[in-house]
């Protein structure tokens, strides 16, 4: 039998596995219990063995000292393959300097800073420090502030913090962002993509993150989502301009992006159709896809997005941008859109589906025979046809890993002929 990586490698390479690839992410479930002290007696450490450190590189690190096994040895004796986002690019914003405060605090100030994502700055903030953070980037054209909260009930939760003011604001903004991109140099980070996967070996598979499509940038990061609906009516303009702006750093990025030697890679966009509907899609994000794929593609790359929002309005023109797949599908009941509903609308010509699994199903909630049936039906539904199972969005702290192991035992099971 063939590992998880060389399953999803076989999966998207257009090919049938042995198996179904099951493939999925437990750290926030791993986090919580872990600090929390309800980590199952089976995966925590013991002094005769298993002495491999604690894997921290996820949302938020588990305090050292805890007697915990490695996350991706729980993965490992669960049977669902670990699946691991990792940036596949930073950019270094020269003359900027950064300063960021944490309860008025200064705990970081650095020039010519090097962001994942900007203007998120969640790889910069102290992960187990609750509180709200500002950050603050200086230019000689001015300034940009953002405002990140982090509450105890996120952090023992293990969930990312929450932006709750974004750096462009009004017109006079546009000209900071502009001086910060035109003066951003591309970082690889190539290596440390290919170093966690060394680390994890066949158990799970890197997925190279690139952020998000310009308008997803605005809607999310940049402007935020009712300020930014607000500005496409009253600043079409600005807004125009910065979506160019966007669209030519993404370019550059997806060009250099070709000595990036990796199977998949991944947009961060987190789309949903009731916020992003048909109608925007359509005009802002279906011709940066359908553009954006082509290269990468021509790169020998197969390409997904992660769309753990509510996809029921987009379905058809999901099916025409492109993307090989979407990541993190999050069908009803967590959504309006039920599983049968994007499998038979993408199976004859749209992207695979990654995940599948709502992660509600996984919850004392819901009865055993319940649960079983859905996954029965999924199964059946699917048969031999590609695609990679997950829990979707992720494994979350109040989900029974018993069902996870459940649904890894039928996986390896059931026959892809």
């Amino acid at each position: 039998m063939s590992d998880p990586y060389s399953r999803v490698v076989t999966t998207l390479r257009g090919e049938k596995p042995d198996r179904l690839p099951f493939i999925s992410r437990l750290e926030m479930w791993y986090s919580c219990h872990s600090r929390a002290g309800t980590l199952p007696e089976e995966f925590k450490q013991r002094p005769e063995g298993e002495t491999t450190s604690v894997m921290s590189l996820f949302t938020v690190p588990i305090p050292r000292g805890l007697s915990v096994l490695p996350l991706t040895e729980i993965h490992r004796r669960i049977g669902m393959g670990q699946q691991f986002q990792r940036v596949s690019h930073a950019r270094r914003f020269r003359g900027v300097e950064l300063s960021m405060r944490l309860n008025g605090e200064e705990f970081h100030h650095e020039l010519d800073p090097v962001v994942e994502f900007f203007p998120r700055l969640f790889d910069h903030m102290l992960p187990d420090k609750p509180g709200e953070t500002v950050a603050e980037f200086a230019t000689p054209r001015g300034r940009l502030t953002t405002r990140t909260s982090l509450t105890p009930e996120a952090i023992a939760q293990g969930a990312v913090p929450v932006m709750n003011e974004h750096p462009v604001k009004s017109v006079e903004d546009y000209a900071v962002l502009e001086f910060i991109f035109e003066h951003a140099e591309y970082v690889p980070e190539y290596r440390a993509v290919a170093e966690v996967q060394s680390r994890i070996g066949g158990v799970g598979f890197v997925i190279p993150m690139i952020n998000r499509l310009p308008f997803q940038q605005l809607v999310l990061d940049h402007v935020g989502e009712v300020p930014f609906f607000y500005m496409l009516y009253d600043q079409p303009g600005l807004v125009a301009k910065m979506m160019t702006l966007l669209n030519q750093v993404m370019l550059e990025d997806l060009n250099r992006l070709a000595e990036f030697n990796w199977p998949y890679l991944q947009f961060d966009d987190n789309l949903d159709g009731t916020v992003t509907n048909p109608r925007l899609f359509q005009e802002h994000c279906l011709p940066y896809y359908q553009r954006y794929t082509e290269i990468l593609h021509g790169q020998g790359k197969k390409v997904g997005a992660h769309t753990d929002g509510d996809l029921k309005p987009l379905l058809p023109l999901l099916a025409e941008c492109g993307l090989d797949i979407c990541e993190s599908f999050s069908p009803a009941p967590l959504t309006s859109c039920a599983f049968n509903e994007a499998w038979n609308a993408w199976k004859q010509g749209g992207p695979t589906i990654w995940g599948g699994i709502p992660s509600t199903i996984l919850e004392e909630s819901t009865s055993d025979k319940d649960f079983r049936n859905y996954v029965d039906d999924v199964l059946k539904l699917i048969g031999g046809h590609p695609i990679i199972l997950g829990v979707a969005d992720l494994v979350m702290p109040n989900n029974s890993i018993e069902r996870v192991r459940y649904i890894a035992d039928r996986v390896e099971n059931h026959s892809v002929e």
